[in-house]
C-alpha cells in the first residue's frame, strides 16, 4: 500500500458523497469514510450515485467509519472535509487523533472563513480551501442523485511557517486525484474572491428560498419587486467583500441572477438549506450569513437586507433546534 495515496473523507451527506465517488475513481486512492445516520446502509450496501453526467454507479469505499478516533495513529495523507459548517470549532475537534504534521486538510464547505477554524486548531498544516458547485442530493441513505451542475474551484489558503513550493506540490497532488476520478475543476490563485462569489449566491438563494418556502422560481416569479430586492441583497454582500479587500467582478449580481434562471430552465432549484430547514437539521446560517454580517457591520457597510435575513433565519433555526 505504499504506493496509495490514503485519504479520509470527513462528513458523508450528499456533496460528501460525490466526492467519495470522484476519488474512489482513482485507483491511487485508499478511501475512508466517516459516516453518521448513513454509516449501516453504506457499511451494508456501499454508495449509490445516480448522475447525470457519470450515470449510475454503486461503489464500497475502503473503509467506512463513524468516528476518525477509530483510525488513530493512521496517516492520512489528505483529509476533505465536506461536514456542514453549523459547528465550525467543535465539529474539526475529532480530527485530532488523525491529524499530523504531513497531513493536508481539503475544505471543501459553503461559506466564508470556514479555514480560520482548521489554522488555529491545527497550524502546522497545509490548507487547501475549495467552491463547490455541484447539485446533488441524498434521497435515503447511501442514495444521491446528482445534477448536471458539477465544478470545484481550489486554492491554498497559504501557511507562513511552510515553504510555498511544498503547498503547491500538496495542491497539485490533490487535484492529480480529482483528475483521475473525471470531475471538472480548477485552481485559482484568488481563492477567497471564489468563496465569496459563492457566498453572494448562497446568501440570496438559500436564505430566501428558506423563509419564503419558494423554489428559486417561485420566488422570482412571486412579484414584480422580487428580482431587485434580490439583486439588491446580492450587493450588499458583494459590498462586504470590497470591505475585506476582496474585490468581485463588475456585475456579479446580474450574471448569478441569469445563471438562477438558466438553472430553472432546466428544473427545479432548491437550495441545501432549504433541504436542512425541511428535515428539521440545524442549517448554515453562521458561515454564509453571519460572517458578512458581522464584517459588514465592522466595516460599516449599509446590509439591511442580509441582517433582517440573519435575524429572521437565526429564529428558524432555534425553533428547528
Amino acid at each position: 500500500m505504499a504506493d496509495k495515496v490514503n485519504v479520509l473523507l470527513y462528513g458523508l451527506g450528499a456533496i460528501g458523497s460525490f466526492y467519495a465517488f470522484i476519488l474512489h475513481r482513482s485507483d491511487r486512492v485508499r478511501l475512508t469514510v466517516v459516516a453518521r445516520s448513513n454509516h449501516d446502509a453504506v457499511v451494508k450496501d456501499g454508495i449509490f450515485i445516480d448522475s447525470k453526467i457519470h450515470g449510475q454507479h454503486r461503489f464500497h469505499p475502503d473503509q467506512v467509519i463513524r468516528s476518525p478516533s477509530e483510525t488513530a495513529g493512521q496517516h492520512f495523507d489528505y483529509i476533505v472535509c465536506t461536514h456542514k459548517a453549523v459547528d465550525p470549532h467543535g465539529a474539526i475537534i475529532p480530527l485530532d487523533p488523525v491529524v499530523d504534521a504531513k497531513t493536508t486538510i481539503v475544505v471543501l464547505q459553503n461559506g466564508v472563513g470556514n479555514e480560520d477554524p482548521f489554522r488555529e486548531r491545527f497550524p502546522g498544516v497545509t490548507i487547501i480551501s475549495g467552491v463547490v458547485w455541484v447539485g446533488a442530493s441524498q434521497s435515503s441513505p447511501g442514495i444521491v442523485q446528482h445534477t448536471d451542475a458539477e465544478n470545484t474551484e481550489l486554492g491554498l489558503f497559504p501557511n507562513p511557517s511552510l515553504p510555498t513550493d511544498l503547498e503547491e506540490t500538496r495542491l497539485e497532488g490533490f487535484t492529480s486525484l480529482l483528475k483521475q476520478g473525471k470531475t471538472p475543476f480548477r485552481t485559482i490563485p484568488t481563492i477567497q474572491a471564489a468563496r465569496w462569489e459563492k457566498v453572494v449566491w448562497n446568501v440570496a438563494w438559500n436564505a430566501i428560498t428558506t423563509l419564503t418556502d419558494q423554489d428559486v422560481s417561485g420566488w422570482l416569479d412571486s412579484s414584480p419587486e422580487a428580482e431587485g430586492y434580490t439583486k439588491e441583497l446580492m450587493r450588499e454582500v458583494i459590498a462586504v467583500a470590497a470591505s475585506c479587500g476582496v474585490l468581485l467582478k463588475h456585475g456579479l449580481e446580474e450574471e448569478l441572477l441569469a445563471r438562477a434562471r438558466e438553472l430553472t430552465r432546466t428544473g427545479v432549484l432548491r437550495t441545501s438549506m432549504q433541504a436542512d430547514r425541511e428535515a428539521g437539521r440545524k442549517m448554515e446560517i453562521e458561515v454564509i450569513l453571519g460572517t458578512p454580517v458581522r464584517k459588514g457591520r465592522g466595516a460599516g457597510v449599509g446590509i439591511p437586507r442580509l441582517e433582517s435575513l440573519y435575524v429572521l433565519l437565526l429564529a428558524v433555526n432555534k425553533r428547528l433546534l
